[in-house]
């Protein structure tokens, strides 16, 4: 990723938020996720165990490390505690997207092209909500879906527009775990080549440049020396 796209990566807005209270939480976490390199994905309050407010956020390349979970952690809770949005005691939760992650960007539905999705609509489209297809790409700001429910006579390609969905989901299918599985091991392989370049690095001999290892003898150097005793 080069810095233009890195770039435009960062900043890209969501087409799919949220409301309410989640809103209100997801505004103060933006600006906090922002100055630590990551951009917010989804915020989500639950009533399970009590109350959880979970923030799933991402680097712009799509990654999360749990050392930067602990990071937004640190950073979010303060700020969270000074603005109270939630009016009553809950526990907050940092976690990356995951392998069937929410797709709330036009690049997600580009990046994710060929897996099969779940769209859920806030407004009806031809009488219905829920849609269920792979994903073709985006089109403007419109997702192309080949659905897997179409009719006889029905056209089974359709264009719906990101920003009238209420959730977007990748579907955990064996194609999608064995595409996460084969990225997991290539960043692995990458790192421990990394790693090496680095330790052969390290024993290499430091050696000013302008230091000649082989002078002559010359008369402030004793002949034992020059001889290499």
């Amino acid at each position: 990723m080069d810095e233009t796209t890195h770039a435009h990566a960062a900043t890209e807005p969501r087409l799919i938020g949220e409301s309410g209270t989640a809103a209100r939480v997801a505004a103060l976490a933006e600006p906090v996720l922002e100055s630590l390199g990551l951009r917010l994905v989804r915020v989500r309050i639950s009533g399970a165990d009590g109350c959880t407010v979970q923030i799933m956020a991402e680097k712009p390349d799509g990654t999360m490390l749990v050392e930067e979970c602990e990071a937004v952690s640190r950073a979010l809770s303060p700020v969270l505690d000074a603005a109270d949005p939630i009016d009553r005691a809950y526990r907050l939760e940092i976690s990356s997207p995951g392998i069937d992650r929410p797709l709330v960007r036009r690049s997600d539905f580009e990046r994710h092209a060929g897996d099969v999705v779940k769209i859920e609509m806030a407004v009806m489209v031809d009488g219905r909500k829920r849609f269920r297809g792979v994903l073709l790409g985006a089109q403007d700001e419109m997702a192309r879906i080949r659905s897997e429910e179409a009719k006889p006579g029905e056209p089974d390609e359709i264009l719906l527009r990101i920003d009238d969905m209420a959730e977007a989901k990748l579907v955990l299918t064996d194609a999608l775990v064995t595409a996460a599985l084969r990225r997991a091991k290539a960043e692995e392989r990458e790192t421990r080549e990394t790693k090496r370049e680095v330790r052969n690095d390290r024993r290499r001999p430091y050696r000013h440049p302008h230091e000649n290892s082989r002078r002559p003898p010359g008369p402030d150097r004793p002949a034992a020396q020059n001889e290499g005793e």
